[in-house]
């Protein structure tokens, strides 16, 4: 499979969103692929450099002005719209890490208590491969200057602000995929 065609597929018609989204995707998988060679984690190093670069595909849909979206859906839900769209091409594997890299995962108590527009399951990552780009994700934002390295601190302090259970969710990622 050849990432940049498929993602040219979608967004030629937007190429500053492209842009954006592949400097932000190759930040992603930079880290993710870093994480499990320095680890040593056993894992599917292309499909992880694959997914990294498709996991935030269904921001196009989605409205986000301040990251040049100008779709019908909420931000929240381009994990969900990324699925959809990867499922609808044949990429069962790639549409889950869409899904299952928002946050440190999303729990279905996670969607009803913050009342977010999103089905009622849990959409946390299983595989190794689906926590890797899930936890390189939040060291890099698509605002301000995409190539700038978050602080594990600011991490830390933004995933506090999503609850102790989502806090702990990235704590034993970092455990695992984190720098010793």
């Amino acid at each position: 499979m050849n990432v940049l065609q498929l993602i040219d597929s979608w967004y030629a018609e937007q190429p500053k969103l492209k842009t954006l989204l592949l400097t932000h995707s190759e930040c992603v998988a930079g880290k993710a692929l870093a994480c499990a060679r320095d680890r040593g984690v056993e894992c599917d190093l292309d499909f992880v450099r694959e997914a990294a670069m498709l996991h935030d595909i269904g921001i196009i849909n989605t409205d986000a002005p301040g990251i040049l979206c100008h779709g019908t859906l909420p931000y929240i839900c381009h994990g969900i719209e990324g699925r959809r769209m990867l499922e609808s091409i044949g990429l069962p594997r790639h549409a889950m890490v869409c899904e299952r890299h928002t946050g440190a995962g999303l729990t279905v108590a996670d969607i009803e208590t913050q009342n977010l527009p999103l089905p009622h399951r849990d959409m946390c990552p299983v595989t190794v491969e689906e926590q890797l780009v899930c936890y390189a994700d939040k060291f890099y934002s698509k605002s301000g200057d995409p190539t700038a390295e978050k602080s594990l601190d600011r991490v830390i302090r933004s995933m506090e602000r999503h609850g102790s259970d989502t806090l702990a969710r990235f704590l034993e990622m970092h455990r695992r995929f984190g720098k010793i």
